[in-house]
């Protein structure tokens, strides 16, 4: 047995670790947190000094008996998890969990997964840091009383199973605050000039655009006259030296919105992928609040740059954090060795990588130098100026390896070409310059942009809300919660005026443009509007701003040893708890309703709210008694919102379903579902092209959806007698066989599946899913299943461990699990998820009245 155990959060990092380490070291992974509060309502005593109550889950159960038997046989425990205020609770949760004594206990943190750092944290290790536990528990607790008070009161006031949380009730009302901003915004019109010159000698052209803007068509039509016959002379010329610096290093959050720009991940994805390289030793820990670069790093990146580019290109930088909680002591994002350029391997890490060392070694780089004229044009006719702009590069610098992105709210986005011209031809002052054409193009104003993960991410952290730990799992939560959505949406046609002068002639003319049209970019939901509504009207301090970037600056301050932390809790607890009776009480049931006028055909009242199954639209009240007249009712479709469904849009959603003839012996009607609208043929439902209005659907373009599905529904083959279909889902290409859906790899030519081809993977499905099972017992949903890892129980969805064979003391051999009995099989099960069996019980947690609700608190 080695002397020392080291534990960390991951297997993958254990791995990584133990490479590192002699014989005397054995590296075990607690796979994260190895407890948490009980599930209860009475996890926390409010009246005790906040003292919680914690517990294993089922599901690590067997990894703390291992860690507990191998601490009692090691010399000394190492506590390696992460060096952040969650790593240091998990060090502590271990310490106690695992009954450890202090004199053969040390914690050791590093930011970065390499001999050296490992050897060097061994060298200096302390005790557990109690000031960034407290600090942590003090976000668990208050969090989790936010979400136990509130939650009942949604239920009762809003809608059942509904959920609240401090810092995602926050993100909800930015998203809710930036959608009525883009709903209430009115569009203006002005039109911009711009103008084409050349010059006699070289001809050479180049662009310049007036800075004012014309309010109507007749200003801009009146200006274009005047320039008929005008002369263009210019007035002067002004050159200047200008320079570029490069960002500074990664932080959590910039990391997070690069690569939502650059690479198109969300955020979830981007911890994901980062969280594997640290893990693999390539870069360093991932989050951070810091752009801080050791010595160490800026001498690796210096090396690197004068290596790799030249001495010109290096200059050292010192980046200093603005954020007031940054802990300087920590390393920005960067890769582990600078000299590692690119990455093998995943190419989601790969391009993660790439992003991460190009923007590492940028910031280390000579600015960009440049040279830009300004050339000022007169008009004879007019006292109007143009300005003509050009830039030249005169030293790429940093640029020859990164280029840092903006967000979209940043960006003009122009639909004229661009009017920076990259060089301008040699002019002089006073010369006299020729004009090619002119155009006046009517340009729209543009509402504020919807947020995207990334520009999310950003607002969260100018306003102080959240820590890097604390984005990713916010931006789920709220999509996940079904009050936040991420989608694209199309936009609309819009017409615009051009006038354009050329060769003495003036010509107007009319286009189109696309407007509206976004793309992964964030709504709220109607229950989302409605939810963040009620929690605005009565618990304002929840979803202010200040306030919950006050109760950040708290938990640093708890941090550093600077506040007590359940001093902190209660004087946040109190008056919130106050607040919760109160709102039970008197406040009044929230549903969003909404009148919207009234039905022409039969003169009764329209209107619209949230019920238990979303958001629907009703016409006529609530029948009094069963002789009286019932309401009708339709669901609201895709993109449409209690808000700002106008009346029109309301009555045509009761035109649909609608019957249209029939064609070969079935019915064709078209509806509206849950997935959006489609075509019923018979008993098949085939929805709709993208974009397609159903009230638009004829017979004739019934017909022609219908053939396309039967030709893409035909088989490609068959395979015993039974046809092969083919199709795209969610995992990428299949083939579908006697109701088996199996997977096309890579390596096949999709589009041509020849028959050898898909008897191939026929035969490998059929023998894989022989297999799969060693024995069944479908009525009580238990299966002993081969895994990738060896056999193991699958239980409803959970996968639980066989464990060893009580009466050998050894694994089950593959002749005892296909005769064990299914009392047996129980047993192992129970020994695992201890209530797995017992009687449905209806649990029930206690509201701040007294009474008792059904407790669907999700977590």
């Amino acid at each position: 047995m080695a002397k020392n155990l080291l534990i960390v959060e991951s297997p993958a990092k254990a791995k990584t670790i133990e490479g590192y380490l002699g014989k005397d070291f054995l590296v075990k992974s607690s796979y994260g947190h190895i407890r948490d509060l009980i599930k209860t309502d009475d996890a926390i005593d409010v009246s005790n000094n906040f003292e919680q109550r914690y517990e294993v889950p089922a599901d690590k159960r067997a990894v703390v008996n291992e860690l507990k038997k191998l601490s009692k046989d090691a010399e000394m425990v190492w506590l390696a998890s992460d060096e952040d205020r969650e790593g240091e609770a998990i060090s502590w949760h271990l310490f106690e969990t695992l009954g450890l004594k202090e004199d053969k206990t040390r914690r050791i943190v590093f930011h970065e997964i390499t001999k050296t750092a490992i050897l060097k944290a061994i060298e200096n290790p302390r005790k557990i840091d109690y000031n960034l536990v407290y600090a942590q528990q003090a976000r668990r607790v208050l969090d989790r009383l936010v979400g136990f008070e509130l939650s009942p009161v949604l239920w009762k006031k809003v809608k059942p199973s509904l959920s609240a949380g401090r810092v995602q009730s926050v993100a909800v009302r930015l998203i809710v605050d930036r959608e009525r901003e883009v709903n209430k915004f009115t569009p203006t019109a002005a039109f911009r000039v711009v103008a084409i010159f050349f010059t006699d000698n070289q001809r050479e052209i180049f662009r310049a655009e007036l800075p004012e803007r014309f309010e109507h068509a007749p200003q801009a039509e009146s200006f274009l006259k005047d320039c008929v016959n005008a002369i263009f002379t210019v007035n002067s010329l002004e050159t200047r030296p200008t320079k570029r610096s490069p960002a500074a290093p990664f932080t959590t959050s910039t990391l997070q919105q690069e690569a939502s720009r650059k690479l198109g991940f969300s955020v979830a994805r981007t911890m994901s992928v980062a969280q594997k390289l640290y893990e693999h030793g390539k870069i360093t820990y991932m989050r951070t609040d810091s752009v801080n670069l050791s010595d160490t790093a800026l001498n690796a990146a210096a090396a690197e740059i004068k290596s790799a580019f030249g001495e010109k290109y290096h200059q050292l930088r010192k980046y200093k954090t603005k954020s007031a909680g940054a802990q300087e002591a920590h390393e920005a994002i960067r890769p582990t060795y600078f000299e590692q350029h690119t990455i093998s391997g995943d190419p989601s890490e790969q391009r993660l990588y790439d992003l991460i060392w190009k923007r590492s070694i940028a910031s280390q780089m000579a600015e960009a130098a440049f040279e830009k004229t300004t050339a000022k044009i007169d008009i004879s006719t007019r006292s109007e100026v143009f300005v003509a702009n050009g830039e030249v590069m005169k030293f790429d610098g940093f640029l020859k390896v990164y280029i840092e992105s903006t967000d979209e709210e940043e960006q003009e986005i122009n639909l004229d070409e661009d009017n920076e011209n990259s060089i301008l031809p040699p002019l002089t002052k006073g010369q006299k310059l020729n004009l090619r054409e002119m155009n006046a193009t009517e340009r729209y104003s543009r509402p504020p942009a919807r947020y995207t993960e990334a520009s999310l991410v950003k607002k969260l952290e100018e306003l102080g809300i959240g820590r890097p730990s604390t984005y990713a799992p916010t931006i789920s939560t709220i999509q996940n919660r079904g009050y936040v959505v991420k989608e694209e949406r199309e936009g609309k046609k819009r017409d615009f005026r051009v006038i354009k002068l050329k060769d003495g002639n003036i010509i107007s003319d009319i286009k189109t443009e696309n407007t509206g049209a976004e793309k992964n970019k964030l709504f709220p939901t109607d229950i989302g509007a409605v939810v963040n509504d009620f929690l605005v009207e009565h618990f304002k301090g929840i979803v202010d701003f200040n306030f919950t970037a006050s109760v950040e600056k708290e938990f640093d301050e708890i941090a550093q040893g600077m506040k007590n932390w359940t001093e902190m809790l209660r004087s946040f607890y109190n008056p919130f708890h106050n607040e919760v009776e109160t709102t039970l009480q008197n406040a009044n049931r929230a549903s969003g309703e909404r009148e919207l006028g009234v039905d022409p055909e039969t003169g009764k009242k329209i209107s619209v709210r949230i019920g238990r199954f979303g958001p629907f639209v009703q016409i006529g009240e609530a029948a009094e008694n069963e002789d009286s007249e019932k309401p009708r009712y339709a669901s609201l479709r895709a993109g449409q919102m209690i808000e700002t469904i106008s009346l029109a849009e309301a009555l045509d959603l009761f035109k649909l379903p609608f019957q249209l003839e029939n064609y070969e012996g079935k019915e064709v009607s078209v509806g509206v579902g849950r997935f959006g609208p489609y075509i019923k043929w018979g008993e098949s439902f085939i929805s709709l092209p993208k974009g397609e209005d159903p009230l638009s659907v004829n017979i004739e373009r019934a017909i022609e959806i219908i053939n396309e599905k039967n030709i893409a529904d035909a088989p490609i083959a068959h395979y015993q007698g039974l046809g092969v279909t083919k199709g795209k889902g969610r995992f990428g290409p299949f083939i579908k066989w006697n109701n088996l859906y199996i997977n096309v790899p890579a390596r096949y030519n999709f589009d041509q599946l020849g028959q050898s081809e898909i008897e191939e993977l026929i035969s490998k499905k059929i023998e894989k899913e022989s297999n799969r099972f060693i024995q069944q017992w479908d009525s009580e949903k238990i299966a002993i299943e081969n895994g990738r890892w060896g056999p193991f129980i699958r239980f409803g969805k959970q996968m639980l461990k066989l464990g060893k064979n009580p009466a050998t003391n050894d694994k089950f051999t593959a002749d005892e699990l296909s005769i064990l009995p299914l009392e047996s099989v129980k047993k192992l099960i129970t020994e695992q998820v201890p209530d797995a069996f017992a009687p449905k019980v209806k649990k029930t947690v206690k509201k701040p009245a007294g009474k008792k609700v059904p407790a669907k608190v999700k977590k």
